[in-house]
């Protein structure tokens, strides 16, 4: 199989709700408008929202989103009305994680690659940081 394109679709219980949060209280850039729906850039992919759902998301789903800035993104986010489920700390795999979720429940987990960590390090060969 040879995969092209991928996003994430969200059918979220009430859509105008969900627009406004994802567009407004996040700032997703808009990749593009269609009937009954939108589609955001979500860094490498894309995240959808179209439809509607009549149930609350899975527990075991969440979706990774990676910043640079995570205790300055956690205050725009906080100075937008978005509460913050569980406060920055470093996980044992050593990323820095904070929780949000979306007017539905479906959490999102903000990351923020800290320095020296293997997923940082370029794998090109010879090349030494700085």
């Amino acid at each position: 199989m040879e995969l092209l394109s991928s996003r994430v679709i969200i059918r979220p219980r009430d859509p105008d709700r969900s627009l406004a949060f994802y567009r407004d209280a996040l700032g997703l850039a808009v990749y593009r408008e269609f009937p009954g729906g939108t589609v955001f850039f979500l860094g490498q992919g894309l995240l959808e929202l179209s439809g509607r759902g009549d149930g609350a998301p899975s527990q075991d789903l969440a979706l990774w989103l990676q910043v640079r800035d995570l205790t300055g993104v956690l205050a725009e986010l906080r100075d937008r009305g978005v509460p913050v489920l569980r406060e920055p700390r470093r996980e044992p795999w050593g990323l820095d994680e904070a929780w949000i979720s979306d007017p539905d429940g479906l959490r999102l987990v903000l990351v923020e690659v800290p320095e020296g960590h293997p997923l940082r390090t370029d794998l090109r060969a010879g090349h030494h940081p700085g």
